[in-house]
């Protein structure tokens, strides 16, 4: 047997195992809205971890991360650093979100603002606006896929065409099983990822270099400047990190698979829990696939673009026997199937309930949940599609989602803290940021260094609060406290 046909079986087999253990784990679970979009309210600490670990740390997490320690080198810093305030954020913020969720009945996070402002209207933009974004994240974890599928296969199949059969079968899993379903897989994938990224971040550079700290030092000598931050408003220099750190950490838990994850726990102390143990968990993984993406930068030199994200794998196929390539692409293909799982059952939930069922076609619970299975088949082709036309660099996606679900972060935050803000206001600020985001992210204006999402967020909120000062409320959003 060949070296591609043996990772590739090891692949195969590792995501049907992980999706027949997701089936079989919700085999007698009934398939109303509440079980299957939310998992019935009632997801403990351990399963919410494992769900959202699974949900956050991805393909990118997986690939993107030593692709720009391999392409960029210090401004991979960023990574390591937002995820740390958004965790604080969340801290505060996740179960004030679950408190409204399960006082109200809420299901998705336009539910969450048609509740706090009384509008309809603005929950069903919003609907459309975060069922848009998640169509690029959705992508991000098809590109992650397709790099670890080709290296898997040694070059020698058609990775593409792999794609969509895994993908195929994600969503068929998704149709099925629901959020409970795709927390379950998790806990295969993150104890798979975890395996993978402790042999590549510990045994390569080990291995090649003896040390870490020979890993470092080399990398110094032939990069002179490489892991140093540019000064000022240089290209990805100190500005651009901190408006990148601070804005993609407020809007860290803005995507509406969030919003899902938080009214899924059993209780707000849950959710503290995990905002204080996730930390751990993201640690320990994102150093050590930082450090297998300096170890490729030395061991495969020269790859650029997209190519670089495939770096420590290159490493891992070229120098190692097929199986132990076959177990970390496996890991790979679940950091990639199972948090697109969840992206699509948000993506469909929130179209389905906020779009179509303030139009009157999906208004029962048999016929939500009917809806909301058929959309997460139609989001999957869209992301296909995207993913064919338009083939982007990890962060690149990555940062394209990002520049979007943060515009709802001003908006969100301040039905809690400030009791003036109106649905005009909301509104009037989600608008502006988008729209600047898209413009700016876009036009390659220089901007002094400054993050293009983060000028967005900033004007996002002074719309909202001149706005508000100009405007009535409508609606007394359901208590601060609460």
């Amino acid at each position: 047997m060949s070296g591609a046909a043996i990772a590739l079986t090891i692949v195969v087999a590792v995501v049907a195992g992980t999706i027949a253990f997701g089936l079989w784990s919700v085999r007698s679970i009934p398939k109303d809205p509440v079980q299957y979009i939310v998992g019935g309210r009632s997801f403990g600490t351990i399963l919410l971890w494992v769900l959202l670990a699974g949900e956050i740390y991805t393909s990118f997490t997986f690939l993107g991360m030593a692709g720009w320690a391999y392409g960029r080198g210090a401004p991979a810093y960023y990574i390591f650093a937002y995820g740390v305030v958004g965790y604080i954020v969340g801290y505060f913020l996740l179960p004030a979100i679950a408190r409204v969720g399960k006082e109200r009945g809420l299901l998705t996070a336009p539910d969450f603002f048609v509740e706090r402002f009384g509008s309809r209207a603005l929950g069903v933009g919003v609907a459309i606006c975060q069922f848009v974004l998640l169509v690029p994240y959705v992508t991000l974890q098809l590109s992650g896929l397709q790099h670890i599928l080709q290296i898997a296969g040694y070059g020698a199949y058609d990775a593409t065409a792999a794609v969509g059969i895994a993908f195929l079968f994600v969503a068929l899993f998704v149709f099925t099983t629901g959020l409970r379903g795709t927390a379950w897989a998790s806990v295969i994938k993150d104890v798979l990822v975890l395996g993978a990224v402790l042999f590549a971040g510990i045994a390569i550079p080990i291995q090649f270099f003896g040390s870490h700290a020979t890993l470092i030092d080399q990398v110094l000598r032939r990069h002179p400047g490489f892991l140093t931050l540019r000064p000022g408003t240089a290209p990805n220099g100190a500005i651009w990190y901190v408006t990148t750190v601070l804005f993609t950490g407020v809007g860290f838990f803005m995507g509406p698979q969030s919003f899902n994850a938080a009214y899924s726990a059993r209780s707000e102390n849950t959710l503290r829990r995990n905002a204080i143990f996730l930390p751990i968990y993201a640690g320990v993984v994102l150093l050590l696939v930082f450090f297998a993406g300096l170890s490729a930068l030395l061991i495969v030199p020269g790859l650029t673009g997209p190519n670089a994200d495939q770096s420590f794998l290159l490493v891992v196929q070229r120098y190692y026997p097929p199986w132990v390539i076959g177990f970390v692409a496996a890991a790979g293909a679940l950091a990639a199937l199972i948090p697109a799982s969840a992206l699509l059952l948000a993506a469909a939930s929130l179209f389905a309930k906020n779009v179509l069922g303030e139009f009157g076609i999906a208004t029962t619970d048999a016929s939500r949940t009917l809806a909301t299975r058929v959309l997460v088949l139609i989001v999957a082709g869209a992301a296909v599609v995207l993913w064919i036309l338009q083939p982007r660099t990890l962060v690149e996606l990555l940062l394209i989602y990002y520049n979007g679900v943060a515009q709802f972060a001003p908006a969100t935050i301040a039905t809690f803290v400030w009791r003036r803000i109106t649905v005009w206001g909301a509104a009037a600020g989600m608008g502006a940021g988008l729209i600047l985001a898209v413009v700016l992210s876009n036009a390659n204006l220089p901007l002094w260094g400054i993050n293009p999402g983060f000028v967005a967020m900033a004007v996002n909120a002074v719309v909202l609060v001149v706005v508000s000062l100009l405007t009535a409320k409508i609606k007394e959003p359901a208590t601060a406290s609460s």
